[in-house]
Formats: C-alpha cells, sequence, structure tokens
C-alpha cells in the first residue's frame, strides 16, 4: 500500500491509499489545502486539529450546495423528459386545409369583355378630344 505526503496549510502528513489511488489523494488534499490556505489568510496560525476541521467544513458546505444544484438540474431535467415524451406522443395535427377560391370562366370572360369595352370608349373620347 503506497505512502503518500501531502501539504495541508503548509504542514506535511504521511496517508496511505490504495494503488492508483495517488492521483485522487492528491487532488482531493490540494482542494482541502486551498481551503485551509484561505483560512490561514483570514485568521492566521491555528491548531492543525481546528484548522483541519474549519477546512473540512468549507469544502462540505461546498460540496452541499453543489449538491443542491444537482439536484435541482435533475429536476429540472426531467419534467423537461416528461414534456418531451407527452409531446412525442401526443396526436400530430390535422394537416391544415386552406381553400382556394376557383374564379369560374364566365367571369374571367366578362372581365375581358368589360375591358374590351372600356378599351375602346377610351379609344372613342381620345378622338373626339383630339
Amino acid at each position: 500500500m503506497p505512502e503518500v505526503t501531502i501539504h495541508i496549510g503548509g504542514r506535511g502528513f504521511d496517508v496511505s491509499c490504495q494503488e492508483g489511488e495517488e492521483p485522487f489523494l492528491q487532488s482531493a488534499a490540494k482542494l482541502l489545502d486551498d481551503e485551509a490556505q484561505v483560512l490561514s489568510d483570514q485568521i492566521g496560525r491555528m491548531p492543525e486539529s481546528r484548522m483541519l476541521l474549519m477546512a473540512g467544513l468549507m469544502l462540505a458546505d461546498k460540496a452541499a450546495a453543489h449538491e443542491d444544484r444537482m439536484k435541482l438540474a435533475e429536476a429540472k431535467l426531467v419534467e423537461a423528459e416528461t414534456e418531451l415524451k407527452r409531446l412525442r406522443n401526443q396526436p400530430r395535427p390535422e394537416p391544415e386545409r386552406i381553400e382556394v377560391a376557383v374564379v369560374p370562366p364566365s367571369v374571367t370572360d366578362t372581365l375581358a369583355e368589360m375591358a374590351a369595352r372600356a378599351e375602346a370608349l377610351a379609344a372613342v373620347i381620345e378622338e373626339r378630344t383630339a
């Protein structure tokens, strides 16, 4: 079982861990050391046990906040998945039917005849005014 020396709050600690877990131990020790450094900067020198307790509590507080945010995100995810499932399972809407008016040929013929008469009248008026 490997033994690793970790440094927290400027102090060294020899810790044993399982084979291959050394990087994880160093990473966890760094997190604890960062919190201990904040305490040391704010309060100054304090007994080792108190420093470790306070740093551990600060990390636990951060972990609890992350856990709360994770639970909220998971609840939102479940809600979104439920809504997605509901939308996928609802029947497809009927295609919208659009009716286009069809102009009967007789109307078109009548309009063409009226246009021709209007043009003839315009020509007559032009001849008389000229």
